[in-house]
């Protein structure tokens, strides 16, 4: 067996959402979350039925690990941290995992899984999360031989992710996992009230990692949502600053964005005005970095395709059963096939409902015991996407990563958000073969091009990853659930 063909692994854990990728040569045999055998929600750590799963592919005999414990180290001294050293060798032993293991960089990783999962063999890369080891956002180019050379950086304190995250805290919710809900919430608020009064915190240098608990004491649940605009707004502004950064250090036409703030999908709107074609990896945050360390050690590409990498509940896409139950109660849940690698269901495990009413949106959300003014997504095949959606003639978003507005928001209720917004997932008949056949033959049965499609999950729990407790969901929520 040649050296490229060993099987090697990639492991992301010890902060927060860890996952573990195996790869063989160029492709990648399995990528999945912690959570999704633990059961325990952004779990920081391996879980042995995580590890025993992927020593079906093989042991590995080399383990890239995501970051450098080294620096990350010296900067938790820094910032007055507990548990500041955390060794891979051990950490993998007590595993029982005892191959060479080679560190690597907290945003090179980053880098390294969107541009070597990306169409591109030129683009400017941009990373941006909450911090790495010093690093808190990054821009990247392409070399001539397809490398990533590192053009500028900013380092801690300076953080745009500890600032959303830090908001999101003081608004009640937890930081490092709820940070799409604040997105969500910016829809229904003000976001010049606050807007001038936390750019001030930014301007002053503030250390967003300290947390914003005393700022404005006497702000009530109902001044939350002007808090989530104005933070919204202001990342945003922040954002658009570093993709004109990245454009005029670069002078790529290609964007690869990464880091956990490029699931900011309302955010992303912004990314066509300043680049003309972008790849987000459908699992850009720490997790993703798992697969970011084995290809930022090799910087070559790897095989991808698709997201769907995590644990096989096997047997054909139940199609037919999900659309009877469709017919009959307006919703079906689904457990089939490889689980998505990335936050997102993306039909793999996700629950399937008609857009067509209001009522759905309300009783969605109570069954999945989220507060009442959270958006749903659309599925929708690609063909079918301009009908109801105000998109650019090469629109393409399989992974649910751009925000786009619905053109008959009153048609399909259960999938509009506040200020007429859908996150659109669209599907072609290769991405997802099983998928798009459902979503042809209810289009044909009912007229309706869509189909609303959230992650199989309660709040405040990973999604579904076996069959078993597709058939605990069933039994303990009353929703029929398909493997």
């Amino acid at each position: 067996m040649a050296k490229s063909d060993k099987i090697v692994w990639g492991v992301a854990a010890g902060t927060h959402d860890a996952s573990l990728t195996v790869m063989q040569g160029d492709e990648i045999l399995f990528a999945s979350h912690s959570e999704r055998f633990s059961r325990v929600k952004n779990d920081k750590d391996l879980h042995p039925k995580l590890v025993e799963y992927a020593l079906t592919f093989g042991k590995p005999t080399k383990v890239y690990w995501y970051e450098n414990p080294l620096l990350k180290a010296y900067r938790k001294v820094l910032a007055g941290q507990k548990n500041i050293w955390m060794s891979p060798k051990k950490y993998m032993k007590s595993y029982g995992i005892t191959a060479p293991i080679k560190w690597g960089l907290h945003h090179k990783s980053h880098a390294a899984a969107g541009l070597y999962t990306s169409p591109f063999d030129d683009a400017a890369v941009v990373v941006i999360d909450a911090i790495g080891e010093m690093q808190t956002t990054s821009i990247w180019e392409t070399t001539k031989d397809r490398k990533l050379k590192k053009l500028i950086s900013w380092n801690y304190p300076f953080s745009i992710g500890l600032f959303y995250s830090a908001f999101t805290a003081r608004v009640g919710l937890k930081p490092n996992e709820d940070e799409y809900i604040l997105m969500g919430m910016s829809a229904y608020g003000n976001p010049d009230r606050f807007y001038d009064e936390i750019c001030g915190l930014i301007d002053a240098e503030y250390n967003f990692h300290q947390g914003v608990r005393h700022w404005r004491p006497e702000l009530k649940p109902k001044d939350y949502f002007d808090v989530a605009a104005a933070v919204q707004k202001l990342y945003e502004k922040n954002l658009e600053i570093m993709l004109v950064e990245a454009k005029v250090r670069s002078q790529k036409n290609n964007l690869v964005l990464m880091g956990g703030c490029a699931l900011n999908c309302l955010a992303n709107r912004r990314i066509p005005s300043h680049f003309e074609n972008s790849w987000i990896m459908p699992n850009p945050g720490d997790a993703g970095s798992s697969l970011g360390a084995i290809l930022a050690a090799r910087e070559t590409q790897a095989r991808w395709r698709s997201p769907y990498t995590g644990y096989d509940i096997k047997g054909e896409y139940p199609t037919q059963a999900i659309l009877d139950e469709l017919f009959k109660t307006g919703m079906a849940g689904v457990a089939n096939g490889k689980a998505e690698f990335g936050p997102r269901a993306l039909g793999n495990r996700s629950l399937l409902a008609d857009p067509r009413g209001k009522r759905m949106k309300d009783k969605v959300n109570k069954i999945k015991q989220r507060q009442e003014y959270r958006p749903f997504a659309p599925v929708i095949r690609l063909e079918d996407v301009k009908e109801c959606f105000n998109v650019p003639d090469d629109f393409d978003s399989p992974y649910m990563q751009y925000v786009v507005t619905c053109t008959q928001p009153k048609k399909y209720p259960a999938i509009v958000h506040e200020d007429g917004t859908s996150r659109v997932q669209t599907v072609t008949k290769e991405q997802h073969p099983g998928l798009y056949e459902l979503l042809t033959i209810w289009k044909e049965r009912t007229g309706c091009p869509m189909l609303l499609n959230t992650s199989l999950n309660i709040k405040g729990q990973p999604i579904v990853n076996t069959e078993k407790e597709g058939r605990k969901f069933e039994k303990v929520y009353n929703v029929k659930v398909f493997s």
